[in-house]
């Protein structure tokens, strides 16, 4: 649609209410936020509405840990999370909860529904049981035997070391992680939501247009493999919602996590009389959109349209997915102090830096997008201190001291300010897409023809002049008119620094203004809009995110003699004790010599996904150039070791009697890198 009263509600997410927020979620706050700002800015009826998840058994489990109900733990993380949300500059129309009275009844209605509409099935199953906690337990707190490569201690669902996928039930000498306890098989009735019946339904809606296209592609492989039912209850204890006329029987999460959108909704239109059906109803001429995960596209593209088209309500009208943050280039780590919270970040930066960076980077793909804390500071220091700011604090002491804060009547360079007027549509229509990346390019193209064009005129060389007075207030006036238009643009990604940009120039910066000039305008006397991003504040914020459990870093090992007799063995350790040493399988991509060592070889590996740096006394065995592609295994959860010559992170496994006989364990050739070896 694209009216000119368009009513359209967006939701993100919801984020789990058993933890802080970190700067992979944010992502996608900042992202859906950037974008209902944006709407809003153009007129639009636009809403923004999320929630805290707050059912579910990791949230019961924890609550008991803790010695508080439930409800006092969703309570405290919800205050928690809206907190960093707000200090965030994330603007909800309505930030609610799951466990509310309106996800309650909407949850009720929608099963109800599909219950009467014949789309609720049900059948007896065999889970896993806990006796001495008198639970079912779900696959993540079932730890055992995998029955396909018989790793130890995987998960209920899927092996670490291998990658099958399996039941539960199928898993070799079972243990509860609830209590320790050895689970047994316990017949029990559950509720099924028949997704199959949907199957034409879905595959017309996923290439609608409703979905990105690799979305879509990535769906094809459900419908290809057929559609399943979907177990919808989970049995007591269980923290949710109890089914209607089904004692003991809970909604899954899962049911009510996406309902919960419909009760924030609810919940802001009762508040606001807003009309709900309007926006909910199966002819709905409004707008729904989900910003979400790539992880949850399943939830969000599958079973969330077919509930919603079995119980009489409209489908969205677009689901949007995003990538993950990775930072430096991997995975966002505790140890190594790049799994960030976001209330960490707030301690030690300012959250548009973070905006602004974010935005730089984000397209309408699904693309992982890499926080580089160097790039980082450099980009937003050259882009908005450097450019867009640079463009005000060269101009406006002129107009404040010589012309009493009086912009020019006058416009010195038409075509530099038609070219940066006429960019608004553009501009406009990557906001509209999502290409966030590209709207900040074209504005930070702009700002350097207007400093291109400051630096041309000189005006601290023609303020000497008296004859040159009115050219100056002109050029001056242009380049605060041209900053002004720059800031309408950036608005949706920088409301602070907006507000600010607009008690300077006693301009609302309303989008329709960036096609007109402000002449014999009265500003204020300028000050400092933003500050520089400081790097020992980025390396503050990095260390203060390091896990506190890292292991002391361990001394310099002594020479190991080749004879066993002469070296006599270690005190026992429990298996436990070795258990806790994680070996993984690990490619060479990069050998070197270490300048001034005798031994050490410096290596790159990779681990899957994830690059770390190993020193290793192996050089008088190995040439680099012959290790570069091999396979080896590593000890990955090495404290790292700070060495005269860089960080080691990692050891690299390898054996013998020394000198030319050192042997790097190398794995078989089924090995891939990050697989685990027991």
């Amino acid at each position: 649609m694209t009216s000119n009263n368009r009513k359209i509600l967006v939701t993100s997410a919801l984020p789990y209410a058993n933890g802080p927020i970190h700067l992979g979620h944010l992502l996608e706050y900042i992202q859906t936020d950037i974008w209902v700002r944006f709407q809003k800015m153009r007129g639009h009826e636009a809403y923004y509405v999320c929630a805290d998840d707050a059912h579910g058994t990791p949230i019961m489990l924890k609550a008991q840990q803790l010695g508080i109900t439930p409800e006092e733990m969703i309570n405290q993380v919800r205050e928690e999370h809206m907190a960093d949300f707000a200090d965030f500059n994330i603007e909800f129309d309505n930030y609610h909860s799951t466990h509310s009275d309106e996800n309650r009844a909407f949850a009720e209605q929608i099963y109800t529904r599909l219950d009467e509409n014949g789309h609720i099935k049900r059948r007896t199953i065999s889970q896993l049981f806990d006796p001495e906690k008198a639970m079912f337990l779900p696959d993540r707190f079932v730890k055992g035997t995998c029955p396909k490569c018989g790793s130890e201690d995987q998960n209920g669902d899927n092996c670490d070391s291998c990658g099958a996928t399996y039941s539960p039930t199928d898993l070799v000498n079972p243990v509860s992680v609830v209590s320790g306890a050895t689970p047994v098989l316990k017949d029990s009735e559950h509720f099924f939501f028949d997704l199959p019946a949907f199957g034409d339904m879905l595959q017309d809606w996923t290439r609608s247009g409703a979905l990105q296209e690799e979305m879509a592609n990535k769906l094809n492989e459900w419908f290809e493999s057929g559609l399943q039912q979907w177990d919808i209850s989970r049995d007591a204890p269980y923290f949710g919602f109890e089914i209607p006329n089904a004692p003991g029987k809970f909604f899954y999460v899962w049911l009510d996590a996406p309902i919960g959108y419909m009760g924030s909704f609810k919940n802001l239109c009762d508040k606001k009389g807003i009309n709900f059906d309007e926006f909910w109803k199966e002819d709905s001429q409004a707008e729904l959109y989900h910003f979400i995960g790539k992880d949850i596209i399943y939830f969000h593209s599958l079973f969330w349209p077919a509930m919603l088209k079995g119980a009489n309500y409209r489908q969205p009208t677009n689901v949007f997915a995003h990538g993950f943050v990775t930072v430096n280039g991997t995975k966002m780590s505790k140890s190594k102090g790049t799994f960030i919270k976001g209330r960490t970040y707030l301690d030690h930066l300012n959250p548009e830096f973070l905006r602004y960076y974010f935005a730089a980077k984000l397209t309408s793909r699904i693309d992982d997008l890499d926080l580089n804390l160097e790039d980082f500071a450099q980009r937003v220091n050259s882009d908005l201190v450097g450019k867009v700011v640079n463009i005000a604090s060269r101009c406006a002491s002129f107009i404040s001291k010589k012309f009493d804060g009086m912009l020019s009547t006058n416009i010195d360079d038409q075509a530099l300010a038609d070219e940066v007027m006429n960019a608004g549509d553009s501009i406009a229509a990557h906001y509209e897409n999502r290409e966030f990346g590209r709207a900040m390019r074209e504005i930070m193209a702009l700002a350097d023809k207007v400093n291109e064009y400051i630096a041309v005129k000189e005006p601290w060389q023609l303020i000497k002049d008296a004859d040159k007075q009115q050219e100056v207030q002109d050029i001056c006036s242009l380049g605060i008119n041209l900053f002004r238009i720059l800031m309408i643009y950036l608005k949706p990604v920088l409301p602070e620094l907006s507000a600010k940009t607009a008690g300077f120039l006693n301009d609302e910066l309303n989008w329709e203004g960036h096609k007109a000039l402000l002449t014999n305008h009265k500003i204020n006397k300028f000050k400092a809009l933003l500050q520089r991003v400081d790097m020992d504040k980025v390396n503050a914020m990095v260390d203060d995110s390091k896990d506190n459990l890292v292991a002391a870093q361990a001394p310099a090992a002594e020479p190991v003699s080749p004879h066993l007799a002469d070296d006599p063995i270690s005190p026992e350790i429990s298996f436990d004790d070795f258990a806790k040493v994680d070996l993984r399988v690990a490619k060479i991509i990069k050998a070197e010599h270490v300048e001034k060592a005798n031994k050490l070889l410096q290596i790159q590996v990779d681990l899957g996904g994830e690059q770390r740096q190993i020193f290793a006394g192996i050089k008088s065995a190995y040439q680099p150039e012959d290790l570069v592609g091999k396979l080896t295994v590593v000890v990955a959860n090495l404290a790292p070791r700070k060495m005269r010559f860089g960080m080691s992170e990692g050891m690299i496994i390898a054996a013998g009697p020394g000198g030319k006989d050192i042997f790097i364990l190398s794995p078989d050739n089924g090995a891939e890198p990050g697989m685990r070896v027991m």
